[in-house]
């Protein structure tokens, strides 16, 4: 049995709460988009694709348990729903990018000649549940896309991967990213042992991908942060796969922040690494990681652990939750449920004019 973080069905909506974990599994009901804002902000509900879709869902709940508005009304309301929404968490582009397309798409509707509102808004509903349906599949399409690719370049019967933060079905509707290339390398007999780094200052990877681990029975390791490049040196790593939360058009890739020191390692110790992230987190409006905006979060993130302070009284804190990591070190290849691409190929492949390596 796989974990779920998101329970929906047609006028209800439930998020596990992620900042409870592992201790705790108490699932939160979600009524309004400002519900869903404030779990999205406050970090019950994360990961790119996660985010995404408890955002749209939470416009659906709403919508469905609110009060009827007619016409121009349920248009504006979609609208400036959608945009509250985006302002949660900026650096994820999965939710922008949804949010812009729902947008698009109830304005055509509310053109149809036969368009009602009762017609309208069923439709954007429908449009939000399929969105359920498509992450799942598109996340088991990565993780075969990416188990396969590292197994051709290598010659032992079972690897061992290292990853970073948490990426699996929690961050996502299902299966998850890079945590769902392991699962297939798992599924196949493959993964002979992954690595796991605690992720701080939220420590994503000790409170739920370890979780996730542990509750699927996939062999694994917790390790520190700073641990990351003895465990490249001593432990026989095959490759290194973390997810995205944003990949512009050159490749540049923001993800939680640490990424960047791990791909710089990787590449001293000549290991693969890879991205694994559908293209619902690309965004080819950037031509470089250098125009995506990084989220701050608050310092006592960084300088408390559960209410109780760790850090030194007075030392000023710097706590951004992304960073970029450069085309140049993703070595392996981008890996997305249209295939596996090198980081110059990407803009090709996703506008159609390139097929998977």
């Amino acid at each position: 049995m796989t974990l779920e973080a998101i329970r929906y069905r047609a006028g209800s909506l439930q998020i596990l709460n992620q900042l409870l974990l592992p201790h705790q599994s108490v699932f939160e009901n979600i009524k309004t988009v400002q519900d869903g804002w404030e779990a999205i902000r406050s970090m019950k509900v994360r990961g790119a694709p996660a985010i995404a879709i408890v955002g749209c869902l939470s416009l659906a709940v709403e919508l469905q348990g609110g009060p009827q508005r007619e016409g121009e009304e349920l248009v504006a309301f979609v609208r400036e729903s959608l945009e509250h929404l985006v302002t949660a968490r900026p650096t994820a582009v999965n939710l922008g990018k949804a949010a812009a397309e729902l947008t698009e798409y109830t304005e055509q509707q509310s053109q149809e000649p036969e368009c009602t509102t009762e017609r309208l808004q069923e439709s954007v509903i429908g449009w939000i549940e399929a969105m359920l349906e498509r992450d799942v599949s598109d996340n088991r399409k990565i993780g075969n896309f990416g188990a396969q690719h590292i197994l051709s370049g290598v010659s032992k019967e079972q690897v061992t991967i290292l990853t970073h933060c948490n990426t699996g079905s929690l961050a996502t509707a299902g299966y998850g990213t890079a945590l769902g290339v392991v699962r297939s390398l798992h599924a196949m007999g493959r993964l002979a042992h992954v690595f796991c780094t605690e992720t701080r200052p939220y420590n994503q990877g000790s409170r739920l991908t370890a979780y996730e681990l542990v509750f699927e029975k996939i062999p694994s390791t917790l390790i520190a942060d700073s641990m990351a490049s003895i465990a490249m040196r001593e432990k026989g790593i095959s490759a290194v796969v973390v997810g995205a939360d944003r990949v512009v058009a050159n490749g540049d890739t923001a993800n939680k922040v640490g990424t960047y020191q791990l791909a710089i390692v990787a590449k001293h110790h000549g290991i693969p690494f890879y991205v694994a992230a559908p293209s619902t987190s690309c965004d080819l409006s950037l031509e470089s990681g250098r125009e995506i905006v990084i989220e701050e979060r608050p310092a006592q993130e960084l300088s408390d652990i559960n209410g109780e302070r760790i850090a030194a009284p007075g030392i000023n804190v710097w706590n951004p939750a992304f960073d970029v990591t450069p085309h140049d070190l993703i070595t392996g290849g981008i890996i997305t449920e249209l295939g596996v691409f090198l980081p110059s190929e990407l803009q090709a492949a996703l506008t159609g004019r390139l097929t998977a390596l």
